[in-house]
């Protein structure tokens, strides 16, 4: 019996950090992408998971009940 572990990304190319975020490439690069860190290898880029965790969170609004 072999042991699996389900591993987590810590970082994401950009379709992958912009469909993490539920938008398209272009908006994660108009919104986003200026706003958080990547890491570059070459012509690599990734961003870190808690990066966009980070940017999530400080872009939340909350939604008071009752308004449109």
């Amino acid at each position: 019996m072999s042991l699996q572990l389900a591993m987590r990304p810590i970082a994401l190319s950009k379709p992958e950090a912009a469909a993490a975020l539920s938008m398209s490439v272009d908006s994660f690069e108009r919104y986003v992408q200026a706003d958080v860190r990547c890491v570059r290898r070459g012509r690599l880029r990734l961003y870190p998971v808690a990066e966009l965790e980070r940017w999530a969170d400080a872009n939340a609004q909350r939604v008071l009940e009752g308004s449109a």
